[in-house]
């Protein structure tokens, strides 16, 4: 045989295989193609079902409902629960926002969507907040529950309590994330009234679902929903949702000319035709609603305080448990007195010397004041600085109430010096009245004291006045008569005179300050930094509702800087003004500060 023939053969061989091969690869090729049909068409006929609803978020009116009552899969539209829950816990203090959470190996295990989170990590409870609602990251939403409530399984359970509290009669929490699980159901009609809850309720961290990315801590997360935020005029939020069972899902919110609307599908058959059909759905909204409608918030859900197993981060655990401890404080115990409005008055410095000045004179006068009787007669007032300047004594024979109307002159009088009189003052008192005297010193006039009513009260003491008047130098050195003070008595009206306390040194020096000659003049008044005189402004407003939402959301995102302030609307050329008074210099700036920097105005207002 030649080699070219067999070469021939050969290859003549070859192409009768060819030839015979070529129809199994059209039946590959058929088959694969009857697959691939039987596939879809199984697929479209198993497609999730579909629900839809629109309402007047601002009074919940239905403008248009489709299967609205039918259970189905919600995905990840039950994060707007979660985040409802996490945002109840901050606002009764379970939690704060900058509280450190641990991460656990059930969270971090998490399928996608989610950040990336690793078990053991430690990150702020915001991050994960704006995670969940941004990027709809699984595990940020279970780690949110932990947090909250020690397991997902508590969680999910104060999920569906707090659900029945706002009336969502056929919503059943299992998980914090939305992914599919058996009993994990809800309704259009159900997450409508979710997502009018989360904007009445929480209005100050409803902005997360408008942004359109998100720093997380780990990374700069993108908005799921910005396609839609994107391509529709005035849509602000809320939430996109997808499962292979429940489809495409959206609880979707927009604002044109102070009309709200949200529409809410169930089982969309991509994302693009999801959009389409929201975007569809508000349309009809916006021209069924009316261009005013009164605004009927929703009432608030009951809160209930979570039980003892209240979660806080915690490192150092691997098992399920991991980030778990128990608070002791729930709710808010009490609230802060509010702040009085500004006054003249003095500085609270010049308050507490004062009083401290007055209880210093009232116990030097109730110790050891000097007081004068002066009896009105003006003869008889020449004794005064030989017989009566005097301290007096109580007679044994006066009544307590004498005594008291005495008293209550002096107090009186030592009220009026505390209060800053600088010379004694005098009280005429019609009580009988008691002084004593030394025998020397009253006989030297004691007829001129008896002409004026003043008498000798013990009749043992007349024998030594009168031994001392007729020869006071033939008295005995240790006679009683020289020595002893005698009591006179007088039921004749007299002045009581009050000599003045020692002023406090602030007082004396103030005085002295006072006296010194100067040359140049000094006036001062208080510094207004500190007084709470300041205000910011928030901008205008078309009406009443948008300036009250406005101070609200700003009252609660801004709470600590505007601590005490007070809230007020101004109307001014047809605009009503939100603005916040009684502020010191320092708030009024941090405030506006921090405002701006959410891109908002804000103004100080200046005393």
């Amino acid at each position: 045989m030649h080699p070219g023939t067999g070469g021939e053969a050969e290859h003549e061989r070859q192409a009768q295989v060819t030839a015979h091969s070529r129809p199994s690869l059209r039946a590959v090729l058929a088959c694969a193609l009857f697959i691939g049909l039987t596939i879809f068409t199984l697929g479209r006929a198993h497609a999730a079902p579909h629900a839809s609803m629109v309402v007047d978020a601002r009074s919940g009116e239905i403008l248009y409902a489709r299967n609205h009552d039918t259970r189905l899969h919600p995905a990840s539209l039950t994060k707007m629960m979660t985040l409802y829950v996490v945002f109840q816990a901050i606002e009764h203090g379970e939690i704060t926002l900058d509280t450190m959470v641990t991460i656990s190996r059930n969270a971090a295990a998490e399928p996608p969507s989610k950040l990336g989170l690793r078990s053991g990590q430690r990150i702020a409870l915001r991050y994960l907040i704006r995670a969940a609602a941004v990027r709809s990251a699984n595990d940020a939403a279970t780690a949110l529950g932990e947090a909250i409530s020690g397991s997902e399984e508590a969680f999910t359970t104060r999920m569906t309590q707090t659900a029945r509290a706002m009336g969502m009669s056929n919503t059943t929490f299992r998980n914090a994330h939305g992914l599919t699980t058996s009993g994990h159901l809800s309704t259009a009609r159900d997450m409508t009234t979710l997502g009018r809850q989360l904007l009445f309720d929480y209005p100050q961290y409803y902005n997360l679902f408008s942004r359109r990315s998100a720093d997380a801590g780990m990374a700069q997360v993108p908005n799921t929903n910005r396609r839609f935020l994107d391509a529709y005029r005035g849509a602000d939020g809320i939430k996109t949702g997808y499962t292979s069972a429940a489809g495409f899902n959206m609880v979707g919110s927009a604002e044109r000319n102070g009309v709200r609307i949200i529409t809410t599908v169930f089982g969309g058959a991509s994302t693009a035709a999801r959009n389409a059909q929201v975007a569809e759905l508000m349309d009809m909204g916006f021209s069924r609603a009316p261009a005013r409608a009164a605004t009927r918030p929703p009432a608030t859900p009951s809160y209930s305080a979570p039980s003892a197993g209240v979660a806080m981060a915690q490192a150092g655990s691997d098992n399920q448990g991991a980030g778990r401890t128990i608070r002791l404080q729930t709710a808010v115990a009490r609230s802060p007195r509010p702040m009085g409005r500004p006054t003249a008055e003095p500085a609270p410095e010049m308050l507490m010397a004062l009083q401290s000045g007055i209880s210093d004179a009232l116990s030097v006068v109730a110790d050891a004041a000097t007081v004068e009787v002066v009896p009105v007669d003006t003869e008889l007032a020449a004794l005064a600085p030989e017989v009566l300047g005097i301290v007096p004594v109580a007679r044994p024979d006066l009544e307590a109430a004498e005594v008291a109307q005495i008293q209550d002159g002096a107090q009186v009088q030592v009220a009026a010096v505390a209060a800053g009189a600088a010379e004694p003052t005098a009280v005429a008192e019609a009580a009988p009245q008691a002084v004593r005297a030394t025998p020397a010193a009253a006989a030297a006039d004691l007829d001129l004291a008896r002409a004026a009513g003043f008498r000798v009260a013990n009749p043992a003491d007349v024998a030594a006045l009168n031994a001392v008047q007729e020869s006071p130098a033939a008295a005995a050195p240790d006679s009683p008569a020289l020595n002893d003070q005698i009591i006179l008595t007088s039921s004749a009206p007299v002045a009581l005179s009050v000599a003045p306390p020692p002023r406090p040194a602030y007082v004396q020096a103030v005085a002295a300050a006072d006296q010194a000659p100067t040359a140049t003049q000094v006036v001062a008044r208080m510094s207004t930094s500190d007084a709470r005189l300041w205000g910011v402004h928030l901008g205008g407003h078309p009406n009443r509702h948008e300036a009250e939402r406005t101070l609200i959301q700003t009252s609660l995102s801004e709470s600590a800087a505007l601590e005490g302030g007070i809230r007020r609307i101004q109307q001014r050329a047809g605009k009503f003004d939100a603005e916040f008074a009684g502020l010191t210099q320092d708030q009024a700036d941090l405030a506006c500060r921090r405002i701006q920097a959410r891109n908002r105005t804000c103004i100080t207002i200046a005393p």
